[in-house]
């Protein structure tokens, strides 16, 4: 059984670490909003606020800096090193201008301490690659407990079938950069 953690306030909708907890997790880069879809988004009725939010951002809005294959190799790679030790993947996809991701925590690794690190070190590695630099990803992130295994399997679906969606590719294992892809290697 899962341990429980009281939650962190974020200002409006507390983060909650629970090792074990299965999550969806969505980062997004700093420029994938634009401050009036945020404002919108934010009186935005909470039940329909995520699937506004991916609207939004499947708009590929900003500098979408994850279509370049080196800054998403870059996250990629960021995701699957402490998959099993720090965090258990589920699923995972690296969009243009944001990640989602599927996991279960691990005992000792709050989730705020490893988004930071998959933020940190790709931020400093993909300003060096692109030559830029300033903030690279937004500093919140969205999270949301899976409460059981359909919601699981529904949204391990959802994550790998959003490039599809996003009329990126004609399915999901031909997106390179999803775990639909690195399944198929």
């Amino acid at each position: 059984m899962a341990s429980w953690n009281a939650p962190r306030s974020r200002g409006y909708v507390p983060h909650c670490d629970n090792a074990g907890l299965i999550q969806h997790l969505v980062f997004r880069l700093t420029d994938s909003l634009p401050p009036a879809t945020i404002g919108t988004l934010e009186t935005t009725p909470i039940t329909q606020r995520l699937e506004a939010a991916e609207v939004a951002l499947d708009r590929g809005l900003g500098a979408s800096s994850l279509s370049d294959p080196r800054v998403a190799a870059l996250v990629r790679d960021a995701l699957l090193y402490f998959d099993g030790q720090r965090y258990g993947l589920f699923a995972w996809c690296v969009m243009p201008n944001h990640v989602h991701v599927l996991a279960a925590q691990v005992e000792g690794w709050p989730l705020a301490s490893v988004i930071h690190s998959w933020k940190s070190l790709t931020a400093n590695r993909a300003n060096i690659v692109l030559a830029r630099q300033g903030r690279f990803w937004a500093r919140e992130y969205f999270d949301r407990a899976m409460r059981n295994e359909k919601q699981v399997e529904q949204t391990h679906l959802y994550i790998e079938a959003n490039p599809v969606t996003a009329g990126l590719c004609a399915s999901p294992g031909d997106w390179p950069w999803s775990s639909a892809s690195y399944r198929a290697i």
